[in-house]
């Protein structure tokens, strides 16, 4: 279960980046509340899990899900590069997540 909610508050994190650079510096209330939500979400999520995962692993896990997140989404949605380059270290931290995983 932990692995689980690990992975949800690292896709929530991935939210609240997209959130805060929506908010237009908190000047814009339905993206700021979004922002404050699931930032909270998430860090409680985080902390559940981290209940029963180590704090490097999981920590690096959640970090490298909503970096990845957010740049997939970056890439995606608002236009941002997606040269092969980039995608191509994006791969190296999904490959390193995975490895966090596997050798846990």
């Amino acid at each position: 279960m932990a692995w689980i909610v690990l992975v949800f508050s690292g896709l929530l994190e991935t939210a609240w980046a997209v959130s805060l650079e929506r908010s237009a510096g908190f000047s814009r209330p339905l993206p700021s509340v979004v922002f404050l939500i699931t930032l909270v979400l998430s860090m409680l999520g985080l902390a559940y899990a981290l209940r029963e995962i180590p704090v490097g692993t999981g920590y690096a896990i959640w970090v490298g899900i909503g970096a990845v997140g957010t740049a997939v989404y970056g890439m995606a949605a608002l236009g941002e590069s997606a040269s092969l380059a980039r995608i191509a270290c994006l791969l190296l931290v999904v490959a390193g997540v995975v490895g966090l995983k596997l050798f846990h």
